[in-house]
């Protein structure tokens, strides 16, 4: 897998061909996004099987709502079987961190691949035990002594019972975040009598760290959700590559490390110098750098520059193409 996603991160990395393509395009896409009315859930542990459980109120910071959950709790675990739990990019991190593996191994050893259907990207979900019967355990379950990655557990833990989702308004530029109630029959911590903001409650769960390393690839999903909803760049979805592309940077930075360093990747963008020692080791700065290249190459955003004499050949090449003088 990891040959296969360096070899296609080598082909997308054709900057003349994307310079020369995406400024035709860009000017009528950012008209047809700000038409869009994008509602897009990001966050979520939701149980299989079941009815849906998502209240359809919308929640914001300071609005209140009802439960605790606890070892005391009759439910305590329930809600740690049959889940369907994604696993953002700084949520591989944290669990290689505790369970001292690289990050890479976790999305092999406990992740299973599987589809953000709003935006058609390849995403991960955590891996559930193999047991009798219907009744699946999360991998990281002790039965008695709870979550065994508790202080790296992922952001979708977290939040539960609460979701969150991105919403793209006509009109607006940026999407917005809001929050949602997951309420399923099992879980008795909505019975429980401590009232909070949603403020209060996420602050207790230390989400702020996850939210801000997770922005820009939740910025992407919104974007490509976008692109799906309105037929895409060109008229159509993004391809396989692009796909690919996206799950490597989320979820397998030592192949994308391999493509950095083993590619012309360096020598076409302004990386700083004294960045690289940092990227051959830190898999944060090396997810930010991945997630500033997608934005630059998808979206031409400003957020990653080629060289000048790369970006000069691109421009020379693109008016050879077109027959500009």
């Amino acid at each position: 897998m990891a040959q296969r996603l360096d070899a296609t991160a080598a082909q997308c990395d054709d900057d003349a061909s994307v310079v020369a393509q995406r400024d035709a395009f860009e000017e009528e896409l950012e008209r047809r996004r700000a038409e869009a009315d994008m509602e897009v859930p990001i966050v979520a542990a939701l149980r299989d099987g079941t009815a849906d459980p998502v209240q359809p109120t919308r929640y914001r910071r300071g609005d209140t709502l009802r439960f605790s959950c606890h070892r005391a709790v009759s439910c305590w675990n329930e809600c740690c079987h049959n889940t369907q739990i994604t696993l953002t990019p700084y949520d591989l991190i944290r669990l290689g961190r505790n369970l001292e593996i690289r990050t890479s191994q976790v999305t092999a050893r406990y992740a299973v691949p599987t589809l953000h259907e709003p935006s058609g990207m390849p995403v991960l979900r955590l891996g559930m035990q193999e047991a009798a019967g219907a009744r699946k355990p999360c991998v990281f379950l002790d039965p008695e002594h709870g979550c065994s990655v508790y202080r790296d557990r992922p952001a979708a833990c977290r939040y539960y019972p609460l979701g969150l989702a991105s919403v793209k308004m006509k009109g607006h530029d940026a999407p917005e975040d809001f929050y949602f109630l997951v309420k399923e029959p099992h879980c008795k911590g909505h019975e429980q009598p401590k009232e909070q903001t949603v403020a209060q409650f996420l602050e207790n769960q230390q989400v702020a760290e996850y939210d801000e390393h997770n922005r820009d690839w939740i910025h992407i999903l919104m974007k490509l959700a976008s692109w799906k909803s309105l037929g895409g760049p060109w008229g159509k979805e993004p391809d396989q590559r692009v796909r690919q592309m996206f799950l490597m940077v989320s979820a397998d930075p030592d192949a994308f490390r391999r493509f950095v360093f083993g590619s012309s990747f360096l020598e076409k963008y302004a990386v700083d110098p004294a960045m690289r020692a940092q990227l051959e080791s830190d898999d944060e700065a090396l997810q930010r750098l991945g997630f500033d290249w997608l934005r630059a190459v998808l979206f031409n955003e400003p957020t990653l520059h080629l060289r000048e004499h790369v970006l000069q050949g691109a421009i020379a090449k693109a008016r050879c193409e077109t027959g500009a003088v």
